[in-house]
């Protein structure tokens, strides 16, 4: 059973989670939370799996709620919700800690389907809405002529987990990378469990924003 902590400032909001989510037979609502400050104590008391998270509301918002969260270390996982046209506190999700992000506007089932890919410690990443955040913050990364040697956090990474980081970062499925790389399928997924232990990263999602930050890709 996985347990949900809902969290938005708008009453409405939190009652049309509710109901989806008592639909399922998998699925058990931990609480509610109108606000980031009130989120961040249910977390730390209730210990949910998956905490779904608004961005923008009042007091604490959700970037901060979801940074109080993840640094706790305990094991509940944020979904960031958020729309099209906000997708930059998205961005800022992910990088507070946040194991991926979908707009408001997801269909019901791909929102219990991202819910449950974070409750197993999988990522949810749109991927239309993650190359428009990519192309937002492009000039924020070194340019890809600017002189530099390769970042030596990539040190610790083998060429082969080096080339595996690279396709996650380009979108590629488990299933992708094993085919076009010739590997088992159960071999890429033990490369990516090394590359999130030697790199620190809680997820995939995260290792993508490692891999862009140490510029082993650029965008574009």
């Amino acid at each position: 059973m996985t347990s949900v902590l809902i969290v938005d400032d708008h009453a409405l909001q939190r009652f049309g989670f509710r109901m989806l989510l008592e639909s399922q037979d998998d699925m058990a609502v931990a609480g509610e939370a109108g606000g980031g400050a009130e989120a961040v104590r249910l977390a730390a008391e209730l210990r949910p799996d998956v905490v779904l998270m608004d961005v923008r509301m009042p007091g604490l918002d959700g970037i901060e709620a979801t940074r109080r969260i993840a640094a706790s270390g305990g094991r509940t996982r944020v979904l960031i919700l958020t729309t099209f046209d906000l997708d930059e506190y998205a961005f800022a999700g992910l990088r507070a800690g946040a194991s991926g992000f979908l707009v408001k506007d997801a269909l019901p089932d791909e929102l219990l389907a991202g819910i449950r890919a974070v409750a197993s410690g999988d990522a949810v990443v749109a991927p239309a809405l993650t190359r428009r955040l990519i192309e937002r913050y492009a000039h924020l990364l070194p340019a890809p002529d600017e002189p530099a040697g390769p970042d030596p956090r990539l040190a610790v990474l083998t060429d082969r987990e080096r080339e595996v980081l690279r396709a996650v970062a380009l979108g590629w499925t488990n299933g992708e990378i094993a085919e076009r790389m010739h590997l088992a399928e159960s071999t890429v997924k033990t490369h990516i469990g090394r590359i999130l232990g030697k790199t620190g990263a809680r997820d995939r999602v995260q290792a993508v924003i490692f891999a862009y930050d140490t510029r082993l890709v650029h965008p574009g």
